[in-house]
């Protein structure tokens, strides 16, 4: 299968008839003459979870850049549910959105990247509390009820007073997992969450994720190594190679089945590991 094929029906066929969250259509990306992400057409759904895998400078993580516009797509359209994110319709014209329209829409995403990012000079709960209340407008006291919710989600209710310092890592990413669900964003994007984790605190981050997903409702774009976990969690996995989507499909058939030499080849490396 060519990867003009599987370009092809990514577009054509994908989420037919779907309530459509993310949806990037003919989005390229270059830093001057190089191309690291091209011609990406890509619609994740309601609720679904989808794993990013490739090599190291496939195109994965500037997918969920631009998503979070820490970077701007050379060509094309990205819509947050459907909305667009770098863009404005005026009178007809595709035209540069502003700021405050961008921030609008960067709204209904969260992300987790591998490093935990938290305030060390705050408390576990002030770091949960104060982008809802600033940036959403909540009061105080339901972002303290939003904020324990979700900290006895990961397992942490009882860390509230605590500072970043006096929790392990695997605990920092869990709080830093918890602090993006209590702002309810409408998608959750993770960036190889576990990379910065001793291999022994990979597990608790994992199963984390593995019980956001298991409840359905969250939509999910996760990169990872970790094939198992994406075997385990993902409705879809897309494998990107220079670029450009190179396969997709259920776990079961682009993990225990791949098509292309590139994928065999990638897979092998965890196999033989």
């Amino acid at each position: 299968m060519t990867e003009e094929v599987v370009d092809n029906e990514i577009k054509e066929s994908e989420n037919e008839n779907e309530n459509i969250v993310v949806s990037y259509k003919d989005v390229k990306k270059a830093f001057g003459d190089t191309v690291v992400l091209n011609d990406l057409s890509l619609n994740v759904a309601q609720g679904e979870k989808v794993a990013l895998i490739g090599p190291s400078g496939s195109g994965k993580t500037t997918i969920i850049r631009m998503l979070m516009t820490l970077e701007q797509p050379t060509e094309g359209t990205i819509e947050v549910d459907g909305e667009m994110l770098w863009h404005k319709e005026v009178n007809g014209e595709l035209l540069p959105a502003d700021e405050k329209h961008m921030r609008k829409v960067r709204g209904k995403i969260g992300m987790v990247f591998q490093q935990y990012n938290l305030f060390p000079h705050m408390t576990i709960m002030r770091n949960c509390t104060t982008a809802p209340v600033n940036v959403l407008g909540i009061s105080k006291d339901e972002a303290k009820t939003r904020a324990q919710e979700m900290l006895d989600k990961v397992g942490l209710g009882d860390k509230v007073d605590n500072y970043p310092s006096q929790l392990s890592g695997g605990q920092q990413q869990r709080v830093a997992i918890a602090r993006s669900l209590v702002m309810q964003p409408k998608v959750m994007l993770f960036d190889e969450v576990t990379a910065a984790l001793d291999p022994e605190l990979v597990g608790e981050v994992l199963e984390v994720l593995k019980d956001i997903a298991a409840e359905g409702d969250t939509t999910m774009m996760l990169i990872t190594h970790e094939m198992e976990f994406a075997r385990d969690v993902a409705d879809r996995v897309l494998f990107l190679d220079n670029g450009k989507i190179a396969e997709h499909g259920p776990p079961s058939e682009v993990i225990e089945n791949p098509q292309t030499e590139r994928l065999q080849a990638f897979l092998g490396r965890f196999n033989n590991s």
